[in-house]
């Protein structure tokens, strides 16, 4: 019998690798984080909500998991500089970006003030670019390989009501993975995205509770359900991992089916 375990370590294994996370307090962030030290990564947990942080990794740390907690506001240049500094201290190094901060305010698009575009514009976009340049310019100081994974959203490819600006913060996210891919591919570092489709989490729970929103969702949804953070765990490890040596540029859609067409209308089948 083939050794399995051993194969797949091989294939899979982030130990060695350093792992910047921003909004790493968050639902999706939290998971992500957890599965990318249950992979064997250091994993530094940055987030505004740096208190919320703490607490993830003094539960990673109980496990004999390597993990930090630091403050980080991606709208903030001496933030990013200070956090990815503090970063490179502790741990000596960053092998992986993952940016998973990320806002949003459900309102259409005529109600929309400008403060509010600025203020979701900033964490979602500018603070991708920024936090990026940063640690992207370490990784080719250090001699370039290294892999950033940006979070986009099923509103990077279709549309729902009232997400305007956020929709264009993400599908302008998936525009900059492309970018990275084809300046940094000479460096060795690869850029990809993971787009989520609509994964339940404390912050989707209103939605997934309302009468008619979730019977929308459900309907374009060929699983017929919301899906988990931990559902995209797996893409995540791989495109942080060197089994994924060959794959940049690139937006991964994890959405149940949604995109491809959802729930079927009814049509003649023994089945």
């Amino acid at each position: 019998m083939p050794q399995v375990s051993s194969y797949l370590h091989s294939l899979f294994s982030l130990e060695g690798k350093v792992i910047l996370m921003t909004g790493a307090g968050g639902g999706i962030g939290e998971e992500l984080a957890r599965g990318f030290a249950q992979a064997g990564g250091t994993v530094a947990l940055c987030d505004i909500n740096v208190a919320r942080c703490k607490e993830i990794k003094d539960n990673l740390t109980m496990g004999g998991i390597s993990a930090g907690a630091f403050d980080l506001n991606v709208t903030c240049n001496d933030s990013i500089r200070s956090c990815v500094g503090a970063v490179l201290s502790d741990f000596g190094k960053i092998d992986v970006l993952v940016n998973c901060a990320g806002i949003n305010k459900r309102e259409g698009f005529l109600d929309v003030e400008e403060a509010t575009y600025d203020r979701i514009m900033g964490v979602n976009l500018k603070g991708v670019f920024m936090l990026s340049q940063e640690v992207v310019k370490h990784m080719i100081e250090r001699g370039g390989g290294g892999s950033v994974i940006n979070i986009g959203s099923h509103n990077d490819e279709a549309m729902l009501g009232g997400c305007s600006v956020y929709g264009a913060t993400k599908s302008a996210v998936r525009a900059l993975t492309r970018s990275m891919a084809v300046e940094w591919a000479k460096h060795g570092i690869r850029a990809n995205a993971i787009s989520p489709g609509h994964i339940l989490t404390p912050l989707t729970t209103v939605t997934w509770e309302h009468p008619t929103r979730s019977v929308y969702l459900k309907d374009r949804i060929a699983m017929r359900r919301p899906g988990n953070p931990g559902e995209l765990v797996g893409l995540a490890v791989l495109l942080a991992s060197d089994a994924s040596s060959y794959m940049t540029g690139e937006a991964y859609h994890v959405d149940g089916g949604c995109l491809c067409g959802g729930a079927p209308w009814d049509y003649d089948t023994k089945y």
